[in-house]
């Protein structure tokens, strides 16, 4: 490029001397720049460099893993994957919602049992209180026993009603469900958005989202009236949050990972999670459904108790069991409800029977993807090996000894299939 190698200037100058009558002179200055002539035979060495460039920016275009908003800027992509995407998105808003909005409520409900519980406790010994000061100026004259017993009845009133709801409601129980509804939530948001980063989603993909965030809907209901779950069942079944109809991969042509000793293995998987830690956990629940119901009854029983002989206290031949009843109902009233709502007996009730339906979940997992015969519709071997591995707080080779240990001990297997809970 030699272009501006070649530009010069230069200054002429001409003196004139003006008529001999003239003092003064004129300096005439002329000057002048000369610019090159650019030759463009060179330009094209840059041709093949543009046109290389072109070509790279297209090539990570296609090789791009986000999806342009625009589907004709990539015709590999079709058109039905951008609705299937939009979908899938769509979905995934609706899931984050729910967690917030079952996480907040949780909290509210959570609210209800640690305000509740100091509450009706205050009221309930308030009304004790007031009773064995009225039964102890009984025979003052002019004391204000009728304002005291009636102020004791209707504080003893007012907390069996508070009892009543409370142990209706069952808030520890209703914060354990919230809870566990946001942690699936999260879970299915997580799963939705790795689907989405690394595999082609189809309409299939879309449905499955939508069973399982409406099959959590009903495993976990937000309202407390009509749909709210029964907190006192006549028999303890395993929660289920999953949809009933099991889902299938698509077909493959290999083995697909599978094999027939991971075959029997997780045949053996089931043996253990049906006979130790489903059965176990449902024993346990059953458990603590009685004892909830048997705090249930007794501590609106006794504040009932302790209303009657409030009634009482100024009857003279029925004072002194009057006053026994008042005191005493009012004293282990306050016993049982700190016991069953401070204990959270609720909420204990809750986690063993949502740890019985994790159990039960992965035994329909395993029995799906045995049952199907065409191993490449199942799920990959390896992969889900490892998921039934993870979930179990184990290992792979722990996984298999507890197989083989399954194997040969039968039902009197000690050991339990999780090491999680």
């Amino acid at each position: 490029m030699a272009a501006i190698n070649q530009a010069s200037s230069f200054m002429r100058t001409k003196t004139s001397t003006s008529t001999p009558s003239s003092s003064s002179h004129r300096l005439i200055t002329r000057a002048s720049i000369h610019l090159p002539k650019i030759s463009t035979a060179n330009l094209d060495i840059f041709t093949p460099n543009i046109a290389s460039n072109i070509s790279m920016v297209q090539e990570m275009h296609k090789f791009s893993r986000f999806t342009p908003k625009n589907p004709t800027l990539n015709p590999n992509v079709h058109p039905d994957h951008e609705v299937i995407i939009e979908k899938l998105y769509l979905i995934l808003e609706a899931v984050s919602d729910r967690v917030e909005m079952h996480k907040n409520i949780g909290e509210q409900r959570n609210n209800w049992n640690s305000l509740l519980l100091p509450c009706i406790n205050t009221i309930t010994l308030s009304a004790a209180t007031m009773a064995g000061i009225a039964s102890a100026i009984t025979s003052v004259p002019g004391a204000p026993l009728e304002t005291l017993e009636l102020s004791s009845s209707f504080l003893y009133l007012a907390a069996t009603g508070m009892m009543v709801i409370m142990n209706k409601i069952q808030p520890s129980q209703l914060a354990e469900e919230q809870r566990n509804a946001a942690r699936l939530f999260k879970q299915l948001e997580s799963e939705i958005k790795t689907k989405i980063a690394i595999s082609q989603p189809t309409l299939n993909d879309v449905n499955e989202a939508m069973e399982k965030v409406l099959a959590i809907d009903r495993a976990y209901p937000l309202p407390l009236l009509g749909v709210m779950l029964e907190k006192f069942p006549a028999k303890v079944e395993p929660a289920v949050w999953w949809p009933e109809k099991p889902t299938t991969s698509k077909p493959r042509n290999d083995k697909n990972g599978w094999s027939v000793e991971l075959e029997e293995e997780m045949r053996e998987i089931i043996k253990v999670l049906e006979v130790k830690d489903k059965d176990d956990y449902i024993r346990l629940g059953e458990k603590a459904l009685k004892l909830n119901k048997g705090l249930a009854i007794a501590g609106p029983l006794l504040t009932g108790l302790g209303a009657i002989g409030s009634g009482f206290l100024a009857s003279s031949p029925h004072s002194s069991w009057a006053m026994v009843l008042a005191v005493m109902g009012g004293a282990m009233a306050s016993v049982v409800n700190t016991i069953q709502h401070g204990g959270q007996v609720g909420m204990v009730f809750e986690m063993y029977r949502s740890n019985a339906g994790f159990f039960k979940m992965m035994q329909e997992s395993i029995e799906a993807n045995l049952k199907e015969r065409d191993v490449g519709r199942r799920e990959n071997g390896e992969v889900f090996e490892m998921k039934m591995a993870l979930q179990l707080g184990r290992s792979l080779s722990e996984l298999r000894d507890v197989a083989a240990s399954s194997s040969r001990n039968g039902k009197d297997i000690e050991e339990f299939g999780s090491k999680l809970f």
